[in-house]
């Protein structure tokens, strides 16, 4: 045996207990980034090769739903566990040569690993454990293609990463119908608010939300928000008010688009402008007449500078014209027009 494969087999300082770390820990002592998180969708479909598929050992394939989990179980377990050092040689194999036996062997293998990191997350599922073991074994895959044996560390403890990663990924995605968070930040929070808030309530605190924005290092705002949209459930907005009511919550929200009396509104003020802005055109000059039909009037205005390279003038020239305009038009439509808003006559 090798110096390397010695040091390699060697038990890491971490127990049992250090699967069990949060998501933070993954963010923090593995390169599970914030990039390749949110692309974990796309990679199911496309980037696992499809030779590094689950083969089911032979054997009675008719399973009654209500024993899938079990009929599962009693599968993997027909795959052996792996042999003394035969890890960094199956490690080594994929690294070097892309061995998909080695992988499939080294993934198989660690089936277990996937099942007990599930089950410690049924409690926040609270559905089928079976839709987490299925996001777990992705990501074991997932370690499998990242694992480097030379960095000394036991393959399950890399892999517990990579497992919990996409595990807590599909619980944050499926948590509402609306998704309730989408940044590192808002994951992470999600993830420790509810174990923080227990924590607190054991040892005799109150867990308010200063108390947890200074022990989670975020605002207060964060933790109401966060809480808020924990403790609420989806509504469909097509149920009515009440049984006796055919009114529903989405009758009750304002309208995207203008409302018919706005349109109609905005239409009459558009005519009397065009109407009355006619009769100041033979009061204004050469320049003025150019501003108001290519910048003030036009739906694609021209630039001062345009205008300016026109007329030998420069921009700034260009703009008080504009800005002494504008005033005219104000002063004259106010005369033309009853009950006439300067609002009407605006620039940016």
């Amino acid at each position: 045996m090798t110096d390397q494969e010695k040091n390699y087999t060697q038990e890491p300082a971490h127990d049992e207990d250090s699967l069990q770390s949060d998501e933070e820990n993954i963010s923090e002592e593995e390169d599970v980034s914030n990039n390749e998180l949110s692309d974990m969708n796309q990679e199911k479909a496309s980037n696992l090769p499809s030779s590094m598929s689950l083969p089911l050992p032979a054997g009675d394939n008719k399973v009654a739903p209500q024993d899938a989990l079990n009929y599962y179980l009693r599968e993997i377990n027909k795959f052996p566990p792996l042999k003394e050092n035969e890890e960094f040689e199956l490690a080594q194999r994929i690294r070097e040569n892309e061995d998909k036996d080695a992988a499939l062997r080294l993934i198989t293998s660690h089936l277990r690993l996937v099942v007990k990191i599930a089950m410690d997350f049924q409690k926040k599922w609270m559905n089928n454990v079976l839709e987490l073991i299925q996001e777990g074994n992705i990501g074991l895959m997932k370690a499998v293609q990242k694992f480097n044996p030379d960095r000394g560390i036991k393959f399950s403890y890399y892999a517990a990463f990579w497992i919990k990663a996409y595990i807590l990924k599909f619980i944050m995605d499926n948590w509402r119908m609306v998704k309730i968070g989408t940044t590192q930040s808002q994951r992470k929070l999600f993830y420790n608010l509810g174990k923080e808030r227990q924590r607190l309530e054991n040892l005799g605190f109150d867990p308010n939300a200063e108390t947890l924005s200074k022990n989670l290092d975020v605002t207060e705002e964060e933790i109401v928000e966060m809480s808020q949209r924990m403790g609420q459930h989806d509504v469909s907005l097509d149920i009515p008010y009440g049984e006796d009511s055919s009114t529903t919550k989405l009758d009750m929200l304002p309208a995207l688009e203008q409302s018919v009396e706005n349109k109609l509104a905005r239409e009459e003020v558009s005519e009397n402008l065009q109407k009355h802005l006619k009769t100041i055109i033979p009061q204004l000059n050469e320049k003025e007449k150019e501003i108001l039909n290519k910048r003030l009037l036009e739906s694609s205005p021209v630039t001062l500078r345009d205008i300016g390279d026109k007329y030998g003038i420069t921009r700034e020239r260009v703009r008080q014209i504009e800005s002494r305009l504008l005033e005219k038009l104000r002063k004259h439509l106010s005369q033309e027009i009853k009950d006439f808003s300067s609002d009407w006559i605006t620039y940016e």
